[in-house]
């Protein structure tokens, strides 16, 4: 049943999701190849999931903590694409779809040393401060004699 609920969750996000495309002037067919395969991809790893219940035992333990964040992320998803489109959403939909985006883009944790920051501020890091070399190139220093 859980399975069959994923279904019906990742059949609607991908409609929303074209939907929302298409409103805002965004349809893309490789975009759209590629959020096929992130779909396919959802069944992939319940599938593995369900293959490791089966050796630990018939508990299914691992494919339903997989199916439960899967459609966790699908719903969030769905309220998101319906709020592209146009869709009035209640407040607490809204602020629940912020607070979930901010915590998949990692913040800075002032606790932790810069080798252990999360590896998108430790690239953000670098980008804004390029490590150069000792010795300062000047315009006349590319020149040959």
């Amino acid at each position: 049943m859980l399975i069959a609920l994923l279904l019906v969750l990742v059949s609607i996000d991908w409609a929303t999701g074209w939907a929302a495309a298409w409103v805002r002037g965004e349809l893309r067919s490789r975009t759209g190849f590629v959020g096929i395969m992130r779909k396919v991809a959802i069944f992939a790893v319940v599938a593995i999931a369900h293959l490791i219940d089966g050796v630990l035992g018939e508990l299914h333990i691992f494919r339903d903590a997989v199916v439960f964040f899967y459609l966790a992320n699908e719903l969030l998803s769905v309220i998101e694409n319906m709020g592209k489109i146009g869709v009035p959403m209640p407040d607490f939909l809204r602020n629940a779809v912020q607070i979930f985006e901010s915590k998949s883009n990692p913040a800075e944790n002032s606790q932790l040393t810069p080798d252990a920051q999360p590896e998108p501020i430790k690239l953000e890091k670098e980008s804004e401060h390029p490590e150069s070399d000792d010795s300062p190139e000047t315009p006349d220093s590319n020149r040959t004699a």
